[in-house]
Formats: structure tokens, C-alpha cells, sequence
């Protein structure tokens, strides 16, 4: 079985199309941050959705993923980066008008929050939050690009120009199993996010 996560109007032919609103194509509808139906996953594909999703509640889906992975299976994950938005969106205050500040924040805060988006990662705390959720192996790849077959060709959405230190979208295939889900190590990890958490809010 093959999943993609978060289909809305792009749904893929030959993958269950899950989502949570029931789009043409959509094959199952489901709240995913309310676990995963599934069993025995191949791979698993979620373009632009993580970044929808509140911290904790992206933690608890990573680590239901890896739950309904087969021990070989994989997960492409396709996300903002970051880094690229706070390089690209962050204007510095000397030499701009009052304007020109005005509009940077307006950008700033549109590339944070617009969109639905509740949490943005980078690709350090992406690999962890992978790690921590149960993940051991990560590969980083190109838009539409992967050694596996049937991971080739998959993104849909518009593509900003990157930086050479900072693509615009993090792409990470997940695979193995570290053995941290439901240890004490990802206790620990939710301890040390869980005062940031009450900021950010959990809905």
C-alpha cells in the first residue's frame, strides 16, 4: 500500500489518497492527527502538510507513520524550509523606509502564518522530530527525484527559487526504525519542546 497524506486537489493515481476534506479522488477521509487505519504502508508521501499541523500534533502523525511503515518502508516528506523563509523574507531595518519595514513584516509574518501553516521547520529540527518520532535513516532530495521508482515525480507544488545554503523546501525520505518512539529519549524530547508548545498553542 502506498499513502499520500494531505491529497486535497492533487490526488495521486495508484496511491489511497487520504485527506481530511473529501476532494475528487480523495480515497479515504480522515483526520490523520487521530492515527492511521492502516497497515503493513510501503510508502508514504505528504507534500506541504506537515507544516499545517502543531508541533505536538506533528510529532504524534511522524510517529504514527513510522507505526504503519513496514520495516523497509518509507516516508517522503516535502515541507518550507525554514531557514530559506527567514533569509529570503527578513529585511534588514538600516537604509529602509518606513514602508519598506512595514511591508517586510507583513511578509515575514504571511510566510510564517499564511497558508494555514502552524509550525515551519528546518532541516535540523526536521531530522530530529523524524528521529525522535522512530525514524533512523534520512536521505535529502531534490524536487521530483528520488532512487526509488516509485518516489519519482510526486511533488505538485509551485517551487520557489532556492539559495545555495538554503533550498526553499525541505525534501526528506525516512526510513529504519531507531527504536526512540515511545522511550524515555522521546519523553525527554517532548519535555524540552513542551514550554514552547504552550506559546505556539496546540490548535
Amino acid at each position: 500500500m502506498k499513502l499520500h497524506i494531505g491529497a486535497g486537489m492533487s490526488p495521486l493515481s495508484g496511491w489511497t489518497n487520504v485527506d481530511l476534506v473529501p476532494y475528487p479522488g480523495i480515497d479515504a477521509v480522515l483526520d490523520v492527527t487521530r492515527g492511521l487505519p492502516f497497515e503493513q504502508v510501503e510508502f508514504i508521501f505528504a507534500e506541504h502538510f506537515l507544516e499545517h499541523l502543531p508541533l505536538v500534533d506533528g510529532l504524534r502523525f511522524l510517529r504514527e507513520c513510522r507505526r504503519v511503515l513496514t520495516d523497509d518502508g518509507i516516508m517522503r516528506i516535502s515541507t518550507p524550509n525554514l531557514d530559506w523563509v527567514w533569509l529570503t523574507h527578513y529585511k534588514q531595518p538600516a537604509d529602509m523606509t518606513d514602508d519598506e519595514q512595514f511591508l517586510g513584516c507583513l511578509e515575514l509574518n504571511r510566510a510564517f502564518h499564511g497558508w494555514g501553516h502552524r509550525f515551519l521547520y528546518n532541516l535540523p529540527m526536521l531530522l530530529l522530530t523524524l528521529n525522535r518520532s522512530g525514524f533512523s535513516t534520512f536521505v535529502s532530495c531534490e524536487y521530483g527525484r528520488s532512487t526509488h521508482a516509485n518516489l519519482t515525480e510526486l511533488e505538485r507544488h509551485e517551487l520557489s527559487q532556492g539559495l545555495p545554503s538554503a533550498p526553499s523546501v525541505l525534501i526528506v525520505e525516512a526510513s529504519g526504525r531507531s527504536g526512540r518512539d515511545g522511550s524515555d529519549e522521546l519523553k525527554s524530547f517532548e519535555t524540552m519542546i513542551a514550554p514552547y508548545v504552550r506559546d505556539f498553542g496546540t490548535t
